[in-house]
């Protein structure tokens, strides 16, 4: 969701390649591109420590300062250095209030299953529909008391109104089932044994 938080000044930049991004992160601004709606790609630098921070939430919904004009924009694509996970790049995408767009957002557990139970979530996201400035951080599952055998699929997710699920609903989410049992200890007890007679038996003469 926007809000005063995600209001950035974004400059124009007309400098590129990586001599030109390696310059503009050591100032601590990001290159970014933003697009779509048919508009022609707009080249920016963003503050590096203000998308830092923005980011830390998935679908950030940014209300760019560009020239004094006023742009929301939906950050699409980040591409970051994999050793440092310094962020090296930014793509956005256009969009206006009222628009729908089709996002994917995490999927959270709370709560404790059935004692002797484990969750396991085979889906960390689903794929939603959802106005362009109302885009759930997540969607909550809460699996408290649940036992063993329960599915969560898809289509029971709890979703905000004006949310509509995009992903396969019969997609199971999260399943509740019992620990995998320890490896028998049968096996390596008779491999042991075979080992000991072997070495106890005589050799045969030669």
């Amino acid at each position: 969701m926007a809000d005063d938080r995600n209001k950035v000044v974004a400059e124009a930049r007309d400098s590129f390649g990586k001599g030109a991004a390696r310059k503009i992160r050591a100032a601590g601004k990001i290159p970014a591109v933003l697009y779509g709606h048919g508009t022609d790609p707009q080249h920016l630098t963003l503050p590096a420590h203000q998308l830092g921070l923005i980011l830390r939430k998935a679908n950030a919904v940014l209300d760019l300062d560009i020239a004094g004009t006023s742009q929301l924009a939906l950050v699409k694509d980040v591409q970051k250095d994999p050793v440092h996970q310094i962020i090296e790049h930014i793509d956005l995408i256009i969009v206006r209030r009222g628009e729908k767009v089709q996002v994917e957002i995490p999927v959270h557990i709370e709560g404790e299953p059935f004692p002797g139970t484990i969750v396991v979530q085979d889906l960390s996201t689903v794929t939603v529909e959802a106005e362009a400035t109302h885009i759930p951080e997540r969607v909550v599952v809460d699996v408290d008391g649940l036992e063993e055998g329960t599915h969560i699929a898809a289509a029971d997710l709890k979703l905000p109104n004006g949310v509509a699920l995009v992903s396969d609903a019969e997609a199971i989410v999260i399943a509740i089932s019992l620990p995998a049992a320890p490896a028998s200890d049968g096996a390596e007890g008779a491999e042991q044994a075979a080992e000991a007679e072997a070495a106890e038996t005589p050799e045969s003469a030669e």
